[in-house]
């Protein structure tokens, strides 16, 4: 793991060291000794606009001899221009910075912040840059029994010097915290499904959870028919894993503060079932319970904090897969909240375990709040790409301070429409409601959305997070490799830090 440290003297033995410029080129008093001792190569290099523009997320690396005659590496990095520079910005830049240096095979790292920001202290922006350093370290080879040279080498450690290293690594602490919780969201989002199968995953939670002062209770299938949760049973019945209703619950705030309820989709793999997917990219299918793995990281990222709130978290965990047993299109399930669904396709299965987790964690908590996270529909992704997740809600506040929050972090919502049309599209001829809309192609997430609405009771703040297209990437990002991205986690963590106190 990379090792940060933050230190108010320079260390003389880094093989590289990063320095800071913004747009306006210009070397400040801190700098020009620098310079020298490197023999001018920062001034030459930001003087020749053709290799330095001054662009923010602009990195050079240059070979410099010292006067011992050892070779070390100049990292110039650029900030852009100063007055639009954001918190997730400079994350990223500490995100960019560690690839750079971890393709040039530089194995220490010096971080000498000389600039004055006027808009961050030196410790928030110190802080800053290791969170997205840490953030881009993060790796998955455990199922790889050989690695190329260039993918065996990681950087070590990164030394940042600032004018008050104990505030920044304070900062940091908490940073890092959050980024082990994205970090395990990355992990069991990445496992393979025949390896977290449903009881594999419960365990997982429980492992993790509990010495952080969570209760956890893992419930299977015997109580959930018992609980009269047929949408969510349905979807798991053909296959021979177990399902299972994981519930977890924070008490960190006072016995008469409001409870927040973040309910999470975990299809631990979603074949389709008998309306079967197309066998092209089906592999990617083990990232279906994006949802759950970002309420569980959340879970960890508020414990570990020890903040003052109540949360709860209730992810449902099945298997879609064909069998004998399998649900048919046109069956028809009873919800736990009594509601019939008649499921015209199979491969809607989403919107069907969160009906049941969502009305349990209504029934069981009775929150103020409810916030359901899910890697709903393929509609989303064609509206929205994967640049923002889709954000519904029956409460504008709620929305706004959700779609603040994810512009801070980086993990960004666009508000989508919920309307009576919509609601409309998904009666049924012989049930209280279909699984899908009566329009082939039309509105899919829209629709989506109206069914979970169907089960928020009234006077229940809710919102609907369908992150479908950002859960996990085919590129690598600034703060990580290809594959799961731990979309919400961040998200969720600053809201509820930042709003529910």
């Amino acid at each position: 793991m990379l090792n940060i440290n933050f230190v108010n003297e320079e260390s003389s033995t880094n093989q590289g060291l990063v320095v800071f410029i913004d747009e306006r080129l210009k070397l400040d008093s801190n700098l020009i000794g620098l310079d020298q001792q490197h023999h001018g190569l920062i001034s030459k290099t930001i003087q020749n606009k053709l290799q330095f523009t001054g662009k923010y997320g602009q990195i050079k690396v240059i070979p410099s001899v010292i006067k011992s005659g050892e070779v070390r590496y100049l990292i110039i990095a650029s900030l852009g221009n100063e007055e639009k520079l954001t918190e997730a910005k400079i994350e990223e830049l500490g995100g960019k910075i560690l690839q750079h240096a971890t393709g040039c095979k530089i194995s220490t790292i010096g971080l000498k912040l000389t600039n004055r920001i006027s808009r961050f202290t030196s410790q928030t922006f110190a802080s800053l840059v290791a969170s997205g350093a840490f953030l881009a370290s993060y790796r998955f080879n455990k199922y790889r029994t050989t690695l190329k040279e260039a993918e065996k080498f990681v950087v070590e450690s990164i030394e940042i010097l600032t004018d008050n290293s104990a505030e920044a690594a304070k900062l940091f602490e908490v940073k890092k915290l959050i980024a082990e919780a994205v970090f395990f969201t990355r992990d069991i989002s990445n496992e393979p499904s025949n390896i977290k199968t449903p009881q594999v995953y419960a365990e997982r939670i429980v492992d993790i959870l509990e010495p952080l002062g969570i209760d956890v209770d893992v419930i299977g299938e015997r109580e959930m028919k018992n609980l009269g949760m047929g949408a969510l049973l349905g979807v798991g019945q053909g296959s021979q894993n177990e399902s299972k209703l994981v519930v977890m619950e924070y008490k960190g705030g006072s016995k008469d503060a409001p409870t927040i309820a973040l309910v999470g989709k975990g299809v631990i793999f979603d074949t389709g079932g008998i309306s079967l997917k197309p066998s092209s990219n089906m592999h990617l299918m083990r990232y279906d319970m994006g949802g759950s793995a970002a309420v569980v990281g959340t879970m960890i990222a508020v414990a570990g904090q020890k903040l003052p709130v109540n949360i709860v978290g209730v992810v449902g965990l099945v298997e879609n897969m064909p069998s004998g047993n399998a649900q048919r299109p046109g069956d028809v399930v009873t919800t736990m909240s009594g509601q019939t669904a008649e499921v015209l396709n199979t491969d809607a299965e989403g919107r069907l375990v969160l009906a049941d987790a969502v009305w349990y964690a209504q029934e069981k908590f009775k929150p103020k709040c409810v916030i359901d996270i899910a890697t709903l529909t393929g509609a989303i992704t064609v509206a929205l790409g994967n640049t923002y997740a889709g954000c519904f809600s029956n409460n504008d506040e709620l929305a706004d301070k959700l779609i603040k929050v994810g512009e801070e972090v980086n993990e960004k919502l666009w508000r989508m429409p919920l309307h009576d049309e919509y609601d409309a599209m998904i009666n049924s001829d012989i049930a209280d409601m279909a699984n899908i809309g009566n329009v082939p192609g039309a509105a899919g997430s829209c629709t989506a959305a109206h069914f979970i609405k169907r089960f928020i009771k009234d006077g229940v703040d809710w919102a609907h997070l369908d992150i479908a297209g950002v859960t996990n990437s085919n590129e690598a990002s600034a703060l990580g490799p290809k594959g799961a991205v731990g979309y919400g986690v961040r998200l969720l963590e600053k809201f509820i830090k930042k709003y529910t106190r």
